[in-house]
């Protein structure tokens, strides 16, 4: 299963220290190797660290179990975090959850059918009006007509594509083969990841070794760039990334029913007031004093400070993280931050090394909630159950879109750190393993969460743990990634709503009808070989530059061509100081393309991406060019 409503561990559950044996999990039998040969006395070390430092506050560390939902509650919180509460009865939301189902691929769309069935037969069994069934949206056959008749004499295309057996899947019986270690493989993001995994059911999967103590030998993926190049997160504007969370709920349902695992999520974890300013205090508040002093910030202020003092001063430093620093200055620490962080007159340099990494674990374990939130963590947790490493980093990445923009943000500065103490391996003897064993117990341990685990599976979890941690930090630029196939499906939804359709009859059929109708009325010009378009520069220029397009033409040849026309023409330029280097050359790497308007928010293009085929895609955007925010400025 790829849940379990418990934290993986219990603070005060300690297996016999046995560091060369570990018990293999019965859902990964056919792996080839699991951890027998890595060491977890960091991660029980840390593990004890975290029980006294408790124990000395004398703080509760394990809480009782989270009530048990009845059959069809879990389904119905499902549904309403997947943007689709309107097939509950809701009709607020209706045009929304039209258009929202219009752009599921097949297995995501079956996805939804299995939880509203669930739901509705639990709807029954209560003697409660019957709620819409999604075939009924369809428009598929009478009104009188029983669901069984319905699946049975559909003649609908429609819904015929959301049909996949209903077999009684259980988990898979993969056949593995060992992946070469260090060999460099395709990581497709065009295609739904639940889609890939239905073709890829029948095959054999690739087993990843697990014996491997830092990322050297550990298998490099390539995401082929394709003609519209890759999306990053934060490429994205706000308006359209708060789209990606139920999208990608939905495609990471469809991918565990299609691999056999039931993902289950804990409910919303009720936050505890404190009058603490900074530890213990919940990320979005943090965030938001923050912001009162210094706009736009992203990550709280004191993990910034925490980080930057731990690159300045301890990266080099052995045992860095591993080491524990004094509890009792550490607390004494903790106090003095409480009082002088905002006023400026804490002492930095003042501060042992060991201790501020003390102090950097401390921050992540005293969040209210955890960073990898309390509805999420037990399904990080049980990603280690997926026999694939590929589809493994599928999840992890779906995960990873699913978290709140404040837990993500802060999430990956953390793992940015984490990779440059791997980074000076040689000096602080902190490999990849050994940051992942130590770092693991600080994140999927929490005080407010049932902490149950099975008798004898401490370790088996307390490696799984590691594991995804050490995925984590290795495989982060992938993991920051969002895949072609969900801004494909983000684009969808923008058209569908900017139409503004009418859904008299409540029926999506005919909804699609005239969505495609559309479409294919922009497909008759995308035969077009070239196209002259004009691209903007406001901030820089009062002029705009017209751009000769052809099936080679690249964003990375228009911002060439713009800073040639700069540099030759002496265009009216509005600020020059921004885009001059030293020597006064234009720097190129200062300036982004935008796509702006049209099937998309905002989106800053790949420089690989070819401009031709985006303007088929998206006809109606304006492009603009704009300085790189994040690009250091010259005075």
């Amino acid at each position: 299963s790829l849940s379990t409503r418990h934290c993986p561990w219990k603070m005060n559950q300690l297996p016999p220290k046995s560091p060369l044996a570990s018990p293999v999990s019965e859902g990964t039998n056919s792996r080839v190797e699991a951890l027998d040969n890595l060491s977890m006395d960091s991660f029980w070390l840390e593990v004890e660290n975290i029980k006294q430092s408790a124990e000395a506050e004398q703080e509760e560390c394990s809480l009782a179990d989270v009530k048990t939902q009845e059959e069809g509650e879990a389904e119905a919180e499902w549904l309403q975090d997947a943007g689709l509460s309107e097939l509950l009865g809701d009709p607020a939301s209706e045009k929304d959850n039209l258009v929202l189902l219009s752009t599921l691929t097949r297995t995501q769309a079956a996805a939804v059918q299995r939880r509203l069935d669930t739901y509705s037969r639990s709807r029954r069994r209560k003697h409660k009006q019957p709620v819409r069934d999604v075939r009924d949206i369809f428009g598929v056959g009478g009104s009188q007509e029983t669901t069984a008749e319905k699946e049975e004499s559909s003649p609908d295309p429609l819904w015929h594509n959301l049909q996949t057996p209903n077999t009684q899947r259980k988990t898979q019986d993969y056949s593995c083969t060992v992946r070469n270690p260090g060999k460099e493989e395709v990581f497709n993001m065009d295609v739904a990841y639940s889609e890939q995994a239905a073709v890829l059911l029948k095959g054999s999967f690739l087993s990843e070794s697990r014996k491997l103590k830092d990322g050297n030998g550990l298998t490099r993926f390539k995401i082929p760039k394709g003609r519209l190049g890759v999306t990053r997160i934060g490429d994205l504007s706000a308006q359209d990334m708060k789209k990606i969370p139920t999208l990608a709920l939905i495609e990471l349902t469809a991918l565990c029913d299609i691999l056999g695992f039931e993902l289950k999520r804990n409910k919303a974890a009720k936050l505890k007031t404190t009058e603490k300013r900074l530890f213990g205090v919940p990320l979005n508040t943090l965030l938001e004093n923050d912001q009162k002093l210094l706009p736009n910030t992203k990550v709280p202020l004191l993990l910034q400070a925490l980080l930057s003092c731990l690159e300045k001063r301890g990266l080099e430093t052995e045992g860095i993280l591993r080491v524990s620093g004094s509890q009792t200055r550490i607390k004494s620490l903790e106090q003095k931050l409480e009082r002088d962080f905002y006023t400026g007159l804490f002492r930095w340099d003042e501060v042992h090394q060991n201790d501020v990494s003390g102090l950097l674990k401390r921050f992540i374990r005293e969040l209210p909630a955890p960073l990898l939130t309390a509805e999420y963590l037990p399904a990080f947790a049980a990603v280690q159950n997926i026999p694939d490493l590929k589809q493994r980093l599928q999840a992890l990445n779906l995960l990873i879109l699913i978290l709140p923009e404040p837990n993500r943000n802060t999430l990956k500065a953390l793992l940015e750190f984490l990779s440059k103490v791997v980074a000076r391996e040689n000096n602080n003897k902190m490999n990849l393993w050994n940051v992942s064993t130590v770092m693991a117990p600080n994140l999927f341990m929490h005080k407010g969460l049932p902490n149950k685990i099975p008798e004898g599976k401490e370790k088996q979890l307390a490696e799984g743990a590691a594991d995804v941690v050490r995925m984590m930090i290795h495989y982060q630029d992938l993991l920051w990634t969002v895949s072609s196939f969900l801004v494909a499906q983000v684009r969808k939804l923008n058209e569908s709503n900017s139409k503004r359709y009418q859904f008299c009859d409540k029926r999506i059929k005919n909804l699609l009808r005239k969505i495609h109708a559309d479409k294919d009325k922009v497909e008759k010009n995308q035969g077009e070989p070239s196209k002259i378009v004009k691209v903007h520069a406001s901030l820089l220029l009062k002029d705009s530059l017209e751009v000769h397009l052809n099936n080679a033409t690249r964003v990375a040849d228009v911002l060439r061509q713009f800073q040639k026309n700069l540099c030759q023409n002496g265009w009216n330029i509005v600020n020059t100081v921004n885009l001059l280097k030293c020597n006064n050359s234009m720097d190129c790497t200062n300036l982004l393309l935008y796509e702006v308007g049209g099937n998309i928010g905002e989106h800053c293009l790949d420089p690989d991406t070819y401009l031709l085929d985006l303007y088929h895609i998206n006809p109606h955007a304006e492009w603009i060019i704009k300085q790189n925010p994040s690009y250091p400025r010259m005075f």
